[in-house]
């Protein structure tokens, strides 16, 4: 089976990219709007890119009818968002988040989710998060006009203290359970891993 992607509706492409590439962190992105409501929404397309400085990017579409969703409206005004990650037990509530909510109904208080502020920005995050990060917009790139892509430089991290060893900058991966999107409203569980010895070169290399 070949496809090109100009032969394919904008639907069947973002179809075949998210069967496959899978599983796929989640940015929970909290903002604030202009009356100060708290937003919390989730991304799928996203990761880090860059430890020098921390560069994170997640796309955003818009509404049909070409509103810019609450997450876009609030980062252009104020420049400042928090990326927030999800382990199994606040899962659901990630999900749930995903609901198209009025800007005057921020999800957190709907949802019952505690809040936590920041150290370097206004925006809040979400305090039982196994890892947060303060961002402030570092780039966006417009893509045909219905999507932005938002880069953030990440200024500060929030980790939950059982997850971290600081003395070998390592994560206790039997206390950490993430969880990642899959497609439609499937997600996966992340504690099946695979450990492999450092690989090797070729012989005489």
């Amino acid at each position: 089976m070949e496809y090109a992607p100009n032969d394919l509706t904008p639907r069947e492409c973002y179809k075949v990219l998210t069967g496959f590439v899978l599983p796929r962190p989640i940015a929970w992105v909290t903002t604030v709007g202009p009356t100060g409501v708290v937003n919390a929404a989730p991304f799928s397309f996203f990761n880090v890119f860059c430890e020098d400085p921390p560069l994170c990017m997640f796309a955003v579409n818009q509404r049909p009818d070409g509103r810019p969703k609450d997450t876009q409206a609030n980062i252009d005004r104020t420049g400042e968002f928090v990326v927030n990650l999800a382990d199994e037990p606040l899962a659901r509530a990630m999900h749930d988040s995903s609901g198209d909510f009025p800007p005057d109904i921020g999800e957190p208080g709907y949802l019952g989710l505690k809040l936590a502020p920041s150290t370097k920005i206004a925006v809040p995050r979400l305090a039982d998060a196994p890892w947060a990060m303060e961002c402030k917009t570092w780039k966006t790139i417009d893509v045909n006009g219905d999507r932005q892509l938002i880069m953030g430089e990440g200024i500060h991290f929030h980790i939950r203290d059982e997850l971290w060893d600081d003395s070998t900058m390592r994560v206790h991966m039997d206390r950490y359970h993430p969880v990642g999107r899959m497609f439609a409203d499937r997600y996966c569980r992340t504690d099946d891993r695979m450990v492999f010895p450092p690989a090797q070169g070729a012989p005489g290399v």
